[in-house]
């Protein structure tokens, strides 16, 4: 198995379903490092300490994070199961962005951007990044602009991933315009 698809099915595992290895995620969704391998490798997949810590440092978009003596493992955020990663509040930047695509359009500009079976919307601090995550949809690109300094104003409360992703429960549309 490449690093890469190593790297989907971690995610999987913990952001999803951790059970299906045989494993827990403890309530700020930690996952023990020697029962992830063992369960990975009971699976029928094969990996062992050093594939993972490739995965980790090797992953593009540094969605995985060990504890300081590697003993524990989480995903960064992307979370459909209930933990707190122990995100901090934080003050956005004025403006954020959003990728999706085109068939997404009309339900975005009715009810705005909806965590649906995560914890948080995510937002990007540059166009580049959410051209990125739009890409990897099938469809035509848009990317939504937030103004995430007048969100802040009103209340709405921003987080920061260790990997530098904005997470926010909702983006509601007046919020929001098209770029392109």
């Amino acid at each position: 198995m490449s690093v890469k698809q190593m790297s989907k099915f971690l995610s999987l595992i913990l952001r999803h379903k951790p059970e299906i290895i045989g494993i827990q995620l403890d309530s700020h969704g930690w996952a023990d490092v020697d029962k992830l391998l063992n369960g990975i490798n009971n699976s029928g997949k094969t990996i062992d300490f050093d594939m993972l810590q490739r995965v980790v440092s090797e992953n593009d978009k540094q969605r995985f994070s060990f504890n300081e003596d590697k003993t524990k493992i989480r995903a960064n955020q992307g979370h459909s199961k209930l933990v707190d990663v122990e995100l901090q509040q934080k003050i956005p930047p004025n403006i954020l962005y959003h990728g999706t695509i085109e068939r997404n359009r009309a339900s975005i500009n009715l009810k705005g951007l909806l965590k649906m079976n995560r914890l948080y919307v995510h937002l990007s601090k540059d166009v580049e990044t959410a051209q990125k995550v739009a890409a990897r949809r099938q469809g035509r690109s848009i990317i939504y602009k937030i103004d995430a300094g007048l969100m802040n104003k009103d209340g709405y409360k921003f987080f920061q991933s260790v990997n530098n992703v904005w997470l926010t429960e909702h983006v509601p549309p007046k919020y929001l315009s098209i770029i392109n």
